[in-house]
């Protein structure tokens, strides 16, 4: 009865709702949120400084997050060679000067805190050409307004970033009054006229004062009240920015720290002065402001402007613009010629003629179809990470945004449970499902930053595996039984795993190893591709007919192993093979191939195993040793209890080892020979027994189905800043942003997925001559390719 109306619910669900009218909500909801993001960036205006300034939030207790972008945490390497030549100038009083020596310290971190303060403080870099003052004006007077004017004069040598504030002095000094006050406005109001002529050539910023912890003051503070500090705020503020009667002003006011400090001014020790956490992020800020727009950080997109076109992406551009017209036109030239072979009824019998049966659909209109919506879709993807239309934050880890998400897809995928068509080990369903609960891990695992987390990340290390485990196994099995070895088989895998890699290579002007996971699986087909291929080639049928072609296999098998070792433990040989040209185009991260020799060694051993374990398997199926019929256990009842024994204490004493893991770089040392004994307990746990084999989660399949896509995709349409940070379209309301979010992404992951299947119908066909052309015409593409590139990259230098 319970499966009865499972199953109606599901019919009826899908009637309303299918992946179709799930593709149009998602269009519908990036249209809107698009012109929602316009008219904001119109209506609030485009400079992400500004939002970094004045608003904010914290992730926790002292992770700060500006509002709509992302802040970069600068280490001293950085910030010396972003301040090379440059002179900072602090002005004001004791809060001035606590941000100055917070400053310093990302510079010098062990520059002390020492001397008399209520005096100028010079701090200089010989080496990196580094200079930064403290100059103490703690009152805006005629001292502070001399100290400014100077840098006015033409002779005089002007500094590139100056931050001055002032007012608790005032405060202090005349005891709270409205004469200090109003004396305090003449004075702002006579030198905001020298700031904004200084900001014409430098960088000036004006610090608000922040809130102050009354209970704490001592007593001869108690007049700095909150409302004092309020009032003193506001009036800098309204002199300051009607400085310039016609144009914006160019003092920038940085108010951020005052929303810093309503959090943390409790844990002040004196009730005036911020604790030093607080005063570190907010000189952090101030790095930002000013070296974002010099270095480029990928994950400090607060400051940066929108990248340049380049010559690739420009053409890339006109290619998908003449699809959409193209195929419009093949629409409009379609629907005309569809109209006029109407059926009409006729007058004198009042019966409608015979339809003429419409022609099927030309390759040349799928092609044009196909590019019409990846082209929408690559907008989208432009829009998202390269056009600073949407917003990004940064990630921030905690257990239970890691943790109560992998709950929820488990009950989720546990409750939407079907039959398997077939019972074997590793059938098509069960892998399937297998390839989606790996990949909504890791997805969670991205989007929650929990790589920080070591046991996490040790365990999402065997997930990354355990997809190449499945490549050894997939290709080995399918090369083994199918003896297919032609140049049709091969041309359709590559262009599966890499067309949609290709295509954002160029449209986000990525190198092809940023994406590395399909270069990784690329590499590992062709490898066992080679291996099988080459003379003597050894199939399942020539085997069975002589067992000395098993000998064969295993001495091919054994060779392999032998150069996996040589190049994982030979860095130089490695980094020589894939230096060559034109391989280290494809291979080349930042200059070198450090990068891709890493990612290849982590799992070096894994695809092997998995073509072992294949031939292991298929050699036991042959002989007849496992039962796989629906409900038998893989073995006999002892072996079967025996081997589920052994890998639950397996399984277990590796996530134990994983979970107790210290360092890093030792667990990766150790990963490459360790990871297949969790692979195999999961295999054996989950196909031992009869029932277990007899079902599987249809929620996790589907997933399964665009495993791929939702890997690449989540590079720019889900993640932001090339996956360092969280894409934003509902700014204040995270969870429903990662719902919204969510929802488009997996929505484009499905169609890209169609598109991809429906080009490689088109691009690599099954006529061996018309498929030589077709690689003939690809070839001519990446040559163009590559010499574009070439050009691309001595306009850059």
């Amino acid at each position: 009865m319970a499966a009865l109306a499972y199953n109606l619910g599901k019919r009826e669900i899908n009637h309303y709702f299918s992946v179709r009218s799930a593709k149009v909500l998602a269009l519908v909801a990036v249209l809107l949120l698009a012109v929602c993001h316009l008219a904001s960036r119109r209506y609030r205006g485009n400079d992400s400084c500004e939002y970094l300034l004045s608003s904010g939030r914290f992730l926790g207790e002292k992770v700060w997050q500006p509002h709509s972008c992302m802040m970069h945490k600068y280490k001293i390497s950085e910030a010396k060679n972003c301040l090379v030549d440059k002179h900072i100038a602090f002005i004001g009083d004791s809060r001035i000067r606590q941000l100055f020596y917070s400053f310093v310290k990302i510079i010098n971190p062990q520059f002390k805190e020492e001397g008399n303060k209520h005096e100028n403080i010079p701090f200089e870099d010989k080496i990196a050409s580094v200079k930064v003052d403290f100059l103490w004006h703690p009152e805006v007077n005629g001292s502070m307004k001399q100290c400014i004017k100077v840098w006015t004069e033409d002779s005089v040598a002007k500094p590139h970033v100056i931050v001055a504030g002032a007012a608790t002095w005032s405060i202090k000094i005349h005891n709270g009054s409205n004469e200090a006050l109003s004396q305090y406005k003449m004075n702002i109001t006579s030198i905001a006229p020298l700031l904004e002529k200084l900001a014409k050539t430098s960088d000036v910023y004006w610090v608000l004062q922040d809130p102050v912890y009354e209970d704490l003051l001592s007593e001869n503070r108690k007049m700095i009240t909150n409302e004092k500090i309020d009032a003193y705020n506001e009036a800098a503020v309204s002199i300051l920015n009607s400085s310039t009667r016609n144009s914006k002003s160019h003092v920038k006011v940085f108010s951020v720290s005052k929303l810093i400090a309503q959090e943390t001014i409790m844990e002040s020790l004196d009730g005036l002065h911020l604790p030093e956490s607080s005063r570190e992020t907010s000189a952090m800020i101030l790095m930002n402001v000013y070296c974002n727009k010099i270095l480029k950080p990928v994950d400090g997109s607060c400051c940066q402007p929108r990248p340049p076109l380049t010559l690739i992406q420009k053409l890339a551009a006109c290619f998908f613009t003449l699809s959409i017209v193209g195929y419009l036109i093949f629409y409009i030239i379609h629907r005309n010629a569809h109209r006029k072979n109407k059926p009409c009824t006729d007058l004198e019998s009042g019966e409608e003629k015979k339809n003429i049966i419409n022609p099927p659909v030309s390759p040349l209109e799928i092609f044009l179809q196909s590019f019409c919506k990846l082209g929408l879709i690559m907008a989208y993807f432009y829009m998202c990470d390269r056009a600073n239309l949407f917003m990004k934050e940064n990630k921030f880890y905690t257990h239970s945004t890691f943790f109560i998400p992998i709950i929820y897809i488990l009950v989720l995928g546990v409750f939407y449970n079907e039959n398997t068509k077939e019972t074997k080990v590793l059938n098509r369903e069960q892998t399937d499902e297998w390839k989606g609960w790996m990949q909504l891990v890791i997805l969670i695992y991205h989007i929650s930053g929990a790589s920080t987390f070591l046991p996490v990340y040790m365990h999402i290390r065997v997930l990354v595996a355990a997809y190449l485990f499945q490549t050894g196994y997939g290709h080995f099995s399918y090369f083994w039984v199918k003896g297919d070895f032609g140049i049709h088989r091969v041309c359709q895998v590559l262009f599966r795993l890499n067309f949609l890699v290709v295509v954002l290579c160029i449209v986000m002007d990525r190198p092809y190893q940023f994406y590395y996971f399909v270069p990784l699986v690329t590499v590992w087909f062709m490898v066992i591709y080679v291996t099988l291929a080459l003379w003597p080639q050894i199939t399942q049928k020539k085997a069975n007919g002589n067992c000395l072609w098993h000998f064969g296999l295993l001495l091919k098998l054994a060779f392999l192993l032998l150069c996996i070792c040589f190049l994982a433990y030979s860095q130089g040989a490695f980094e020589k093979i894939f230096s060559l040209w034109p391989l280290s185009k494809c291979f080349e991260l930042k200059g070198n191939v450090y990068e891709w020799w890493f990612r290849w060694r982590l799992d070096r051993y894994v695809v092997f195993h998995g073509m072992l374990f294949a031939f292991i398997y298929l050699a036991l199926q042959k002989r007849q040793i496992l039962s796989e019929g629906k409900g038998e256990p893989l073995f006999s009842s002892k072996i079967s209890n025996f081997l589920l024994f052994i890998s639950v204490v397996s399984f277990l004493t590796y996530s134990i080892w994983a979970s107790s893991c210290k360092n890093k770089a030792q667990c990766n040392e150790l990963h490459p020979s360790v990871s297949v004994v969790q692979i195999l307990a999961f295999i054996l746990i989950r196909n031992i027994p009869g029932y277990a084999r007899s079902v599987y989660s249809s929620f996790f399949a589907w997933f399964g189905k665009i495993s791929l896509e939702l890997f690449i995709c989540q590079y720019h349409i889900w993640l932001a800043a090339d996956t360092r940070g969280i894409l934003v379209l509902i700014p204040g309301n995270p969870m429903l942003n990662i719902i919204v979010s969510t929802f488009i992404f997996v929505c484009v992951a499905h169609e890209i997925s169609q598109i991809t299947n429906d080009l490689a119908q088109i691009i690599i066909p099954k006529d061996n001559s018309s498929l030589l052309k077709r690689l003939a015409c690809i070839a001519a593409f990446f040559c163009g390719l590559l010499i574009l590139s070439s050009i691309q990259d001595k306009s850059r230098h």
